[in-house]
């Protein structure tokens, strides 16, 4: 009489079909895995497939503009990259806090470039002091400035929020509300979001 590990055995080997599963990882990279008798798996590259990510990339555009305040706006990197957007909103002055990311025209805009990080480590309210002058300067001239970042989410949103924090008293609760009601895709990273949620500045 055989063991149940026998019947197993005995049933795969003589009904299951071996399976044959096509692989793409994040880096584009495509194989194919083969399960060999004994477990063992053969791994072997497709050079004749056309390569691509292992994920949907978004090429979009994103063009949406947060108006903060009349001279203080909110966007991605796109919107700076956008001279007829930047033109129809009267944009002045540009405070660029992502990294890596150029400013296009340098003729045309005033720019501060801060590079930050957007790691919870990274200690984002000891850069409120520096951006708000800049966006202080911009105000005064009179003119329009946008914060940016790469997606307008977490970086510029951070610096935003603390600027409303710093220069008119608001709670991060309040700044937060009115600065996701302006651009609702707003979302700072979980060690910005505490940062700022203890961040206690004063009216200054």
């Amino acid at each position: 009489m055989q063991s149940f590990a026998q019947e197993i055995e005995g049933f795969s080997k003589s009904r299951l079909k071996k399976q044959v599963t096509h692989v793409t990882t994040i880096t584009g990279r495509r194989h194919v895995e083969r399960r060999r008798d004994g477990g063992t798996c053969e791994v072997q590259d497709i050079e004749d497939e056309p390569t691509g990510f292992g994920f949907v990339e978004d090429k979009s555009l994103d063009l949406q503009v947060g108006v903060v305040r009349p001279f203080l706006l909110l966007a991605s990197q796109d919107v700076a990259h956008d001279i007829d957007t930047l033109q129809r909103y009267k944009v002045s002055h540009v405070l660029n806090v992502a990294y890596g990311v150029g400013n296009l025209f340098p003729d045309q805009l005033t720019y501060k470039t801060v590079n930050i990080l957007d790691v919870p480590d990274t200690p984002i309210t000891s850069y409120l002091a520096d951006c708000s002058s800049f966006i202080d300067l911009a105000r005064a001239k009179p003119g329009v400035v946008l914060v940016h970042c790469n997606a307008g989410i977490s970086r510029s949103t951070s610096i935003v929020i603390g600027y409303l924090m710093l220069r008119e008293g608001l709670s991060f609760e309040e700044a937060l509300g009115q600065v996701k009601h302006a651009r609702p895709s707003v979302c700072p990273n979980a060690g910005f979001y505490r940062q700022l949620k203890s961040y206690a500045p004063g009216r200054a």
